[in-house]
């Protein structure tokens, strides 16, 4: 998979490879087992301090995406086939619920917002790769 980093973003860097990463993981490009680059070889990518790289890792690791050991690097440790996590729930509808503030107070009504979520989870599911026997 390929990561698209926009530098002039206000968005700090080491967030948007791990949403870039989570956002592979949800188009299936991503799936359980897929081995990411290291934190040597992103870093010397996008000419980027270790550091920074380390920080998405560690990002992906508490959230639960990724698996890390000295043996195989850093793997992708869940993907859209995997068990449904519910703690995690709490902490995903506290985001969620300020994503939607935020459409709210800049003038969005429910219908936009549903209708561009509709989209965007559409956009997931059509990019999800066909499994065997499915039709």
């Amino acid at each position: 998979m390929d990561i698209e980093l926009d530098p002039l973003s206000p968005v700090p860097i080491y967030q948007q490879i791990r949403d870039r990463i989570v956002e592979g993981i949800a188009r299936g490009q991503l799936r359980d087992g897929s081995l990411l680059a290291s934190v040597r070889e992103l870093s010397a990518a996008f000419a980027i301090n270790p550091a920074t790289v380390v920080k998405a890792y560690d990002l992906l690791r508490r959230d639960g995406f990724v698996r890390t050991s000295r043996r195989s690097g850093s793997v992708i440790a869940r993907d859209g086939g995997s068990e449904v996590r519910e703690e995690t729930f709490t902490d995903w509808q506290g985001r969620m619920l300020t994503l939607l503030a935020e459409a709210r107070a800049n003038g969005f009504d429910a219908d936009r917002i549903l209708s561009e979520c509709r989209g965007l989870l559409d956009g997931f599911a059509a990019h999800q790769p066909k499994v065997e026997g499915e039709s």
